[in-house]
């Protein structure tokens, strides 16, 4: 928990500047929506924890969680920091204030919206939660500038196309770090990054019934030159 002696405001400045720091040392992450069977418990083989603890394994470092209204998805979060010490875990889909509660409780350290919401955005911030915003539009990105977001979240970012980022440079003269997000592939990772954006996350396709997708794990355990050699696909 951040000590009782840190600003709320403090504390969201300095999980914003960690987070950015993290990504540019690996520009990825994982989205995961876990169901009902997850939220129990089900492990072993195949199971969503076991398939995390692979991708822990082969060097990722960034998971977000989709979060649910259900009693068990604290519970799943806890075990998931257990068994993947190494994976930094943080919240997706945050879209209600009742989120917030148990993301100060569970001291996640960064959080997701699918969209431009400045209330919500200033509750979390009033809590020291990190909660990077969503936008869409010029407006949106210019919004999120005057409010302080020094990182957001492009969505979705396969309905804008890989060059819509960087022609919004002239016209707005500065931008935050974005996360591209929303109808990704494993394949896209090397034209999106090239593109201008600082990250990219992609979805629970990379994980199913048949694994974790191959391509994700040779990426993860290739060095950037090789990745820029030999792009996924």
């Amino acid at each position: 928990m951040p000590s009782t002696s840190e600003r709320p405001e403090s504390v969201w400045r300095s999980r914003q500047d960690a987070l950015i720091a993290s990504l540019q040392q690996q520009p990825l992450l994982v989205v995961v929506r876990p169901d009902e069977r997850d939220l129990a418990g089900q492990a072993g083989s195949g199971s969503l924890l076991d398939q995390l603890r692979l991708l822990q394994d082969s060097g990722l470092v960034h998971v977000e969680v989709a979060w649910r209204d259900h009693p068990l998805w604290s519970p799943f979060i806890r075990r998931l920091r257990e068994a993947c010490p190494q994976l930094l875990v943080g919240a997706a889909s945050v879209v209600q204030r009742e989120a917030l509660a148990e993301l100060a409780d569970l001291d996640l350290r960064y959080a997701m919206s699918p969209c431009w919401d400045p209330i919500l955005l200033d509750q979390a911030r009033r809590q020291g939660i990190l909660l990077v915003p969503g936008v869409f539009s010029p407006t949106e990105v210019m919004q999120a500038i005057r409010c302080g977001c020094r990182l957001v979240k492009l969505f979705p970012a396969a309905t804008l196309g890989c060059r819509y980022w960087s022609r919004l440079l002239v016209p707005l003269g500065e931008r935050p770090a974005v996360i591209a997000a929303g109808g990704l592939a494993v394949s896209d990772l090397e034209q999106w990054l090239s593109a201008g954006h600082d990250a990219v996350a992609l979805g629970r396709r990379v994980i199913g019934p048949d694994g974790v997708d191959e391509h994700l794990l040779r990426w993860l355990q290739a060095s950037p030159m090789e990745r820029r050699c030999h792009p996924t696909g």
